[in-house]
């Protein structure tokens, strides 16, 4: 279960904020890769096999949050377009047509990060290729996107019959996990948080439709920002109180603590990171970072507990498997 908010309406930055709520650790790096890297469709070795998976060079660098060593979940990259892979038990990824070639689902955001400059070259990269589930430590990759780019475009990307139903448009800035994104808004839009007071009921559970509907209502009320610090500084306020607590009674429906919360700042290339256990939050800067074709993918642990503010310098060189 997670959270994504996205503000392209403060005058300052495109923001996006995400929550990664699950049962356990999901064992992320921050990885930053160069462009140039070859990669496969089912990769790294161990997910799974098939008979055309897709093969492609990366076009442009991307800083990302992995999961499980397996894939990106979380990003940017060096054009200006960022992702976000949400749960989504009700994934649909069809019957495999094997003459289409595919991605495995932890690869489709890296995929998209790897080759487009925007959400429309993001969408039209999904016209030619199929997603394959595969299972990791015993959960199922169904995963729908969250998509925006430097201009404030936008588009929420889930998975029916094995093809892509696409919600495309600036307004489209909030997403959570289950029902379906369109049941989601038909239910949002039972409610009217255009002028949200402090007398208005607001949902308070940590449910997927109740997230989804205080998101929208917090969003609604942040104040235009006098600097990038204030207007960070607001998203993830918003991703805290859509975030759950340690201890929730939840797991018996599917729900988790949050383990970590991100916000990206597209226009200046920042990635912020704050990990729930730990007190500090940390920041990347993009363009500091040594991103030529064929230099090193870089890495940080975000565990590592002597991190503080700005961690650009302490990327090291570090092998990865995809």
């Amino acid at each position: 279960m997670c959270t994504r908010v996205l503000w392209n309406t403060n005058g300052l930055a495109v923001l996006t904020g995400r929550s990664m709520d699950w049962p356990e650790s999901t064992q992320p790096l921050i990885v930053a890769f160069p462009p140039g890297r070859q990669r496969d469709g089912f990769q790294p070795a161990g997910v799974g096999d098939d008979p055309n998976p897709l093969r492609w060079t990366s076009r442009y660098a991307s800083l990302v949050t992995t999961i499980y060593g397996v894939g990106t979940i979380d990003g940017l990259n060096s054009a200006g377009l960022a992702g976000h892979g949400l749960y989504l038990q009700a994934t649909d990824f069809g019957t495999r047509n094997p003459a289409r070639p595919a991605v495995q689902t932890t690869l489709w955001l890296q995929y998209l990060l790897d080759r487009a400059a925007t959400v429309e070259e993001a969408l039209a990269l999904m016209e030619d290729i199929e997603l394959v589930k595969i299972t990791v430590r015993g959960h199922d990759s169904n995963i729908h996107l969250a998509l925006e780019d430097g201009s404030g475009d936008s588009a929420i990307v889930e998975l029916a019959d094995g093809r892509p139903v696409i919600h495309h448009g600036r307004q489209f800035t909030l997403m959570t996990n289950d029902p379906t994104y369109d049941e989601q808004l038909a239910l949002l839009s039972q409610q009217d948080f255009t002028h949200p007071s402090r007398d208005m009921p607001l949902p308070g559970n940590v449910n997927a439709v109740d997230r989804f509907q205080r998101a929208a209502y917090y969003s609604a009320l942040l104040p235009k920002p006098d600097s990038e610090r204030e207007a960070v500084a607001s998203v993830m306020a918003i991703m805290r109180n859509v975030s759950v607590p340690f201890g929730a009674p939840y797991a018996e429906f599917g729900v988790y603590n949050t383990e970590y919360r991100t916000v990206t700042d597209l226009t200046n290339r920042t990635y912020f990171f704050e990990l729930t256990t730990s007190p500090n939050v940390i920041w990347v800067q993009m363009d500091r970072l040594n991103l030529t074709e064929g230099a090193p993918a870089l890495a940080v642990d975000p565990y590592d507990e002597t991190l503080v503010g700005d961690v650009t310098d302490r990327f090291a060189p570090r092998e990865m498997a995809f």
